[in-house]
């Protein structure tokens, strides 16, 4: 055979590609399938080789509560705009009933209240969040189950054509939105297959590859006998998100420190308010966060109520200030956290601290 040339390398991507997934990998933790997919559908965006006439990308993220699917959404906002409120956010829970789809596509003209009834899916509300460098939209519908047929039918137009027709027939252009929908399908039975004992122990490991592919069947099963085939046909991917184990909630912790901290810096006026966790801390929040039913939802609480709620209590009372050094450790008794201010960096010399 001859030589054909220069063999191609066609694993490489853009760095705008590469770019996002880096920072989605930053902010999500355990969502690899997802954050791929993500990345691709942006890089085919980005060449224009994206299918014409459709939304950049139609995802389905299946999974229990607390694994992370919405939280995948807001992180793409933040890498791509800035915020994770750049989402056209819908809960469909509101829209159980089909007279409720009004809200969203507006009341057909002749209809009582039909001037005072706003579609929130006009195309100036989609288009809001574009920039100068970057027309595209972020559409989420959570919870994408407990909506009535009518939203599912009004996808469908959406998901294939990237058009939909409000009540006053002025149309919508989804072609350059990425739709994600959310949906608890299936959780109980993933629940199920893991068989978790009670208590942090039971979160020491990921399931296997095996395991894994079981749990997506699982999970798209469960989807399958919930929406019609019409509805799956249109869908680019469907990615089964994964209960977090023990390495995985641990760096979820980590996050969530760090972003105490940077409120600790905007509530001190810029002043560094130096926040140090010890070992025994952080594993007293990990216990105390770790539950089957929530997931790292249960351990944002925690924090919440184990460090956030007594640092407020210690700056409305003028025990720490911006500028100075915390260090919180286990308390001695009971299961709850104790707090030392040290004056300088230097005086932090605990063997178990760790920086947050």
């Amino acid at each position: 055979m001859g030589q054909a040339g220069l063999k191609l390398d066609m694993t490489r991507t853009g760095w705008e590609a590469e770019a996002l997934e880096r920072n989605l990998r930053r902010r999500v933790v355990g969502q690899e399938d997802a954050i791929r997919c993500i990345a691709e559908c942006y890089q085919m965006f980005l060449t224009g080789l994206r299918s014409p006439g459709r939304p950049v990308g139609n995802f389905l993220f299946l999974g229990p509560t607390g694994c992370g699917k919405t939280r995948v959404v807001e992180a793409v906002a933040e890498s791509l705009f800035g915020s994770a409120r750049a989402v056209l956010k819908i809960d469909c829970a509101e829209f159980q009933h089909s007279h409720e789809i009004a809200k969203l596509i507006g009341s057909p003209p002749g209809y009582l209240g039909h001037r005072e009834t706003h579609a929130a899916l006009s195309q100036e509300v989609l288009d809001q969040f574009h920039t100068a460098k970057l027309k595209m939209s972020l559409v989420l519908f959570d919870e994408i189950e407990k909506a009535s047929d009518s939203l599912w039918n009004l996808l469908l137009g959406i998901l294939d054509k990237g058009i939909l027709t409000l009540g006053d027939n002025r149309k919508v252009d989804f072609s350059s939105a990425m739709i994600f929908m959310t949906s608890n399908l299936g959780a109980a039975e993933m629940s199920t297959l893991i068989r978790p004992k009670v208590g942090f122990g039971s979160f020491a490991e990921r399931p296997d590859e095996r395991l894994v592919r079981r749990l997506r069947t699982v999970g798209e099963e469960a989807a399958r006998r919930k929406f019609p085939p019409e509805f799956f046909n249109r869908l680019d991917k469907i990615v089964a998100f994964q209960a977090l184990g023990e390495a995985e909630l641990r760096s979820v912790l980590d996050l969530e420190l760090s972003l105490v901290q940077e409120r600790l810096l905007a509530a001190a006026g810029g002043r560094p308010l130096v926040l140090t966790l010890s070992d025994a801390a952080k594993d007293l929040l990990l216990r105390e966060g770790t539950d089957l039913r929530y997931g790292a939802r249960h351990l944002r609480r925690a924090v919440e109520r184990l460090l956030v709620q007594p640092l407020s209590n210690l700056l409305a009372s003028g025990q720490i200030y911006g500028g100075d050094f915390v260090f919180v450790d286990r308390a001695q008794e009971g299961d709850s956290l104790a707090f030392f201010k040290q004056p300088t960096p230097a005086a932090i010399q605990e063997p178990r601290s760790a920086a947050a």
